[in-house]
Order: C-alpha cells, then sequence, then structure tokens
C-alpha cells in the first residue's frame, strides 16, 4: 500500500471527516428523496410549475452541487481516488449541470408569477441565483488560472470563485428552509417533519462548506502573506 503523508492528518481525524462526508450524503439523499416525493407524490403528471420548480431546484442544488463540492473534499468516498486533473472535470461538470438546473427551476418559477421575490424565500433564491452565475463564470478564470496568471493573480480568482460558490450554496439552502416551512409542505408532513428536514439541510450544508471555507482562509493568508 502506498504510503501516507504525515500532513495528512492524523487518523482519528481522517476517520471524522470521512464520516462528516458520509453523514452529509445521507442527509442529502434524505432532504433530496423527500422533496422528490412532495413533487411527484401528489400523482399529477405533467407537474405543474412549482412541483417543476422544486424538482429542478433541488436536484440542481442541493444534489449535484452538492457533490460538486464534495468532489473536491478530502476522504470524499466517490472521488476519493480520482486524480486531482478528474477531480476537476467532476467538479465542473456537476456544477455546470447543477447550476442549470437550479436557475431553469427558478426562471420558470418567475415567469409564472406576476410579482416575484416579495417573500424571504424569494429574496434568498434570488441571492443564490445572482451567486450562481457569478461562480459560473467566475469558475472559468479559476480553470485558466496558469493560463491568465500575467493579467490575473492565480489564487484572487480561486478565492473568489469560492467565496461566490460559499454564498450561492449556502443562500439556496436558506431558501429551501423557507420553502419547506410553507404551509403546504407542513401540511403534507407535519410540522415535527418539516422541523427535521430543515434541520437536516442546515447540517448538510454546513458539512459541505466547512473545506471550502478552510480553504478560503488558507489562501487569503497565502496572499497577504506574498
Amino acid at each position: 500500500m502506498p504510503e501516507i503523508s504525515s500532513n495528512e492528518g492524523s487518523y482519528g481525524l481522517k476517520i471524522f471527516r470521512s464520516s462528516l462526508n458520509i453523514l452529509a450524503h445521507i442527509l442529502i439523499g434524505i432532504t433530496v428523496g423527500i422533496s422528490l416525493l412532495f413533487s411527484f407524490g401528489r400523482g399529477t403528471l405533467p407537474l405543474g410549475t412549482t412541483m417543476l420548480h422544486i424538482v429542478l431546484c433541488v436536484i440542481g442544488f442541493q444534489l449535484l452541487m452538492s457533490e460538486a463540492i464534495l468532489s473536491l473534499c478530502p476522504y470524499n468516498g466517490w472521488s476519493n481516488y480520482l486524480r486531482l486533473a478528474d477531480k476537476k472535470r467532476a467538479h465542473t461538470i456537476l456544477q455546470i449541470v447543477g447550476s442549470a438546473l437550479a436557475l431553469a427551476g427558478c426562471f420558470i418559477m418567475v415567469l409564472a408569477k406576476s410579482v416575484n421575490f416579495n417573500t424571504l424565500h424569494g429574496q434568498f433564491a434570488l441571492v443564490a441565483m445572482v451567486f450562481t452565475v457569478a461562480s459560473m463564470f467566475n469558475g472559468l478564470t479559476s480553470w485558466y488560472a496558469f493560463e491568465l496568471r500575467k493579467c490575473l493573480p492565480g489564487n484572487l480568482s480561486k478565492i473568489t470563485h469560492i467565496v461566490f460558490g460559499i454564498v450561492a450554496y449556502a443562500m439556496s439552502a436558506i431558501s429551501l428552509c423557507y420553502g419547506f416551512n410553507k404551509g403546504s409542505f407542513k401540511n403534507w408532513a407535519s410540522p415535527p417533519f418539516t422541523y427535521t428536514i430543515i434541520a437536516f439541510t442546515g447540517c448538510f450544508t454546513l458539512i459541505c462548506i466547512i473545506t471550502p471555507i478552510f480553504t478560503f482562509f488558507e489562501k487569503s493568508i497565502g496572499c497577504l502573506r506574498r
């Protein structure tokens, strides 16, 4: 077996981080599954605008973008043995597809309503949309950081990409929690179960953004020391 370098952390820390990633995957699966069950469980096909909005946004933000973030995290099950270049490719593909689905889900709801962004659910969704678009475009400069190093510091593009991604993802989670808190879902799931799903959403969101937050501080400190 290959020797594990000492700078990768202690055995206990590795087990802890691996366990957190497993927990995140479980909570993501439960939350996305419940959302899809709520959308498809009424037996009405084709889906109405609201239900299609839920399906696209939850798959885009909470499933694919969660996996995009976790794909770059250490000790993440499915991406752990991928080469760094392949991890970046997986991250890019998941982010692009997830962002496209999420934005499509948001736009169909915007077009269907005469008044938009007048609730906390909608306002947080608007912030998530803006930063999702910013993160996608900024991701290009981050991907080609080496080629653009003469006109744009590599770490700067990566730092801003991390910040935009964290904000977009966190705002989408908050918006989802306000969506769960709506009467239609509460009546379907019951208040105690609703609060449990909200707690699950908060928990896996926090787990997913831990590594990007640490990476942000590490790269920021590195830039300041230069």
